[in-house]
């Protein structure tokens, strides 16, 4: 396992891939809102992260509405949350090009939570990871659905050093929110 202590303060990039979308006719896919479903979810998501203590320094979100409705409603699970970018190079992105971007994050910066988009946020957790914690590796490889939320840890001095392989998933959870009848 590549995520060993001693090259620097230990790091978590969470993965929070956008929840449930829907489909209405004539729109965009750029502009497609969250589905009832999703409006749950979302806030289940932020409660989640909230109650494991993976809340983050900083958050990079993809600019469809999807993502940006999904961050504000788990966000709002939060007492304070953190400041927040939304960057429009994290739409329909795959593996290379999201690492390229959390490569840019502050070295002050130790937990980084992304939300954005399948397949390449699943794409970018399986190559990040070296190896996963209970069946974790295994969960994301079967799927990554809506509202999952992926948890990387590993030792660095800056983001710059984070390389495929160079992580281990520490947890895999899809939050569900009540539905309200």
């Amino acid at each position: 396992m590549t995520a060993r202590a001693g090259a620097g303060p230990l790091r978590r990039l969470v993965v929070l891939r956008h929840a449930k979308s829907a489909w209405p006719e004539g729109v965009p896919d750029h502009r497609r809102p969250l589905a009832p479903r999703g409006r749950r979810d979302a806030p289940a998501a932020g409660r989640a992260l909230a109650e494991t203590d993976f809340l983050p320094d900083l958050a990079l979100c993809s600019t469809a509405l999807r993502a940006r409705q999904t961050w504000d409603l788990a966000a709002a699970e939060w007492g304070t949350p953190p400041p927040v970018r939304y960057d429009p190079r994290l739409y329909g992105a795959g593996a290379p090009e999201l690492l390229d971007v959390v490569r840019e994050t502050p070295p002050e910066i130790e937990t980084l939570l992304l939300v954005g988009h399948n397949p390449g946020l699943e794409e970018l957790v399986l190559a990040l990871a070296d190896d996963g914690l209970d069946g974790a590796l295994e969960e994301v490889r079967a799927k990554f659905p809506t509202s999952a939320i992926a948890v990387l840890a590993w030792y660095g001095s800056t983001w710059r050093a984070l390389a495929p392989g160079s992580a281990l998933l520490t947890s895999m959870t899809v939050p569900r929110g009540r539905r309200l009848s």
